[in-house]
């Protein structure tokens, strides 16, 4: 079994490794093409040297195609995998200080509030050229299989402008599968479970053990937990007041509401510092570049160490190879999916991304209808999909008038600011990632000229957060080895999630 599969963003090393890993532990596809691209050349070169390695270690015929050249990767390709992060950590650090300044507190900021937005307004004129190249050298029926974020506003896009079937994958549904099972005292495989919604706010609409349904045992369970009592303050109130269990984390969650961060004094009333997914500022920030640090420091030490083995035992719970075992092989695979809605959630509207569930055979990827959502989970997720719809739109088409409408519309910029703070902040917003927003480049230059005016709203610029952490030096890291690579390495930073001291 032959096919073709590209990776664009090659050079992330955690999600790259993990997924080539994943999918080579598939016995049928010990013969397929893989081919790796990426802007930067010298992670690409590194994570390329790495992933050849596995392979090689492993007994496997495949030499990988590694070159920056975009459309030569792209070429003949039946699946593609997206894992870039446009404008990188430099553009990253802006989504998250710049809003700071208006009091905009976001522990993440690379799905909804102010920073998902602007990454956004990044990532979608690229994501479009992709698709311009995929329709152009792939495989006519290729898939893109989109794990970049913001992931509902990209595969929206992808779906709506870029002519390309995509589909967007997230390892959120698996990560609360896995707390709802151990607070009901069970193994995940025992907890059946139904998530809809959309992208990092789904929820848990069914849980069942042994065909009984267990929702209503949750809020008691998650309360008495020792350590999520602590640790999920936000997703625990969520459940209390809506009456599902949200599948984002603590931090994430509190940033897509206008509840829990609108008040610097009562922030960290709801997180909690042990990990950064519970909710520090800036903290997915701080743990990504930790681990640019640690692996462009430390490479040859990882030349050193043990290769991956591609066997069944060591897959992820990583939707993406599954997908592709499933279409390629018949066999049938169940996971939870980023699509277009159409109707499969019947109060949400027809044109946005919902997350639900899916099954994946010979036949392709078949999504069942779901329903209406509850009316109060329906409601947290239209005033979501509203600002993705704006951002999609203004990003499309260069229109910074959408852009301002997504921004006054996201509910916790809208809990922190007011209409004039709001239009500041974009400006100034836009003129720092200029470099990375070429569709905006009339409204930058109008932007430039109203902040040099020196009319300005006061700012707080050397605010840092309610709970914001220092980042670690390498040399800091290199006193746990063990921690830091493994930080570096992993697709998801937050699998471990000890409670705080």
């Amino acid at each position: 079994m032959s096919f073709k599969v590209a990776f664009i963003g090659a050079g992330s090393i955690g999600f790259t490794r993990s997924l080539l890993r994943d999918l080579l532990s598939v016995p049928e596809f010990h013969d397929i093409e893989v081919a790796f691209t990426d802007i930067n050349e010298r992670n690409l070169s590194m994570v390329t040297q790495l992933c050849q390695r596995d392979i090689e270690a492993n007994g496997l015929d495949i030499k990988i195609q590694s070159t920056p050249d975009r459309r030569e990767a792209l070429r003949d390709a039946k699946y593609v995998f997206n894992v870039v992060r446009i404008g990188g950590l430099e553009a990253f650090e802006l989504d998250v200080n710049i809003p700071l300044k208006y009091g905009i507190d976001q522990c993440v900021g690379d799905t909804l509030c102010a920073g998902g937005i602007m990454y956004g307004q990044r990532g979608i004129p690229a994501i479009l050229e992709f698709c311009k190249d995929i329709r152009e050298v792939a495989h006519p029926d290729c898939l893109l299989l989109n794990y970049a974020n913001p992931n509902a506003m990209i595969t929206w896009a992808c779906n709506k402008y870029g002519g390309v079937n995509t589909i967007g994958l997230c390892h959120g549904v698996q990560g609360g599968h896995k707390q709802i099972a151990e607070v009901l005292g069970l193994e995940q495989d025992e907890v059946d479970i139904i998530c809809a919604g959309i992208n990092h706010q789904t929820w848990y609409i069914s849980v069942k053990h042994k065909g009984q349904d267990m929702t209503g045992k949750l809020l008691e369970a998650f309360e008495k937990h020792p350590e999520y009592s602590k640790t999920e303050k936000v997703r625990i109130d969520m459940l209390r007041r809506f009456g599902y269990y949200s599948t984002e984390s603590n931090g994430h969650l509190s940033e897509y509401v206008p509840w829990y961060r609108k008040r610097a004094e009562e922030i960290m009333d709801w997180i909690d510092l042990g990990v950064w997914i519970n909710g520090e500022t800036g903290g997915y920030l701080r743990v990504c570049t930790e681990g640019r640090d640690w692996f462009e420091t430390d490479f040859p030490n990882w030349l050193k160490e043990d290769p991956h083995t591609f066997a069944a035992e060591n897959r992820s719970q990583e939707h993406g190879s599954y997908i592709v075992e499933g279409l390629e092989t018949g066999r049938v695979y169940r996971g939870h999916f980023n699509v277009v809605n159409n109707g499969t959630i019947t109060n949400l509207p027809d044109d946005a991304i919902v997350e639900v569930p899916g099954y994946v055979d010979y036949n392709g990827v078949n999504i069942p209808k779901v329903g209406d959502l509850p009316l109060g989970c329906a409601a947290v997720c239209n005033a979501s999909i509203s600002v993705q719809r704006l951002a999609v739109e203004a990003a499309v088409n260069g229109d910074d008038t959408l852009l301002r409408q997504a921004m006054m519309m996201d509910p916790l910029v809208g809990a922190v600011c007011n209409p004039p703070e709001i239009w500041q902040l974009v400006d100034e917003m836009l003129v720092a990632q200029a470099q990375w927003l070429p569709q905006y480049k009339v409204a930058i230059e109008e932007a430039a000229k109203r902040l040099e005016s020196g009319n300005l709203i006061p700012t707080k610029n050397d605010y840092r957060g309610a709970a914001r952490l220092k980042t670690k030096t390498v040399e800091e890291m290199a006193l746990d080895r063990e921690a830091a690579s493994e930080n570096a390495g992993a697709a998801d930073k937050a699998m471990k999630r000890p409670a705080a001291e």
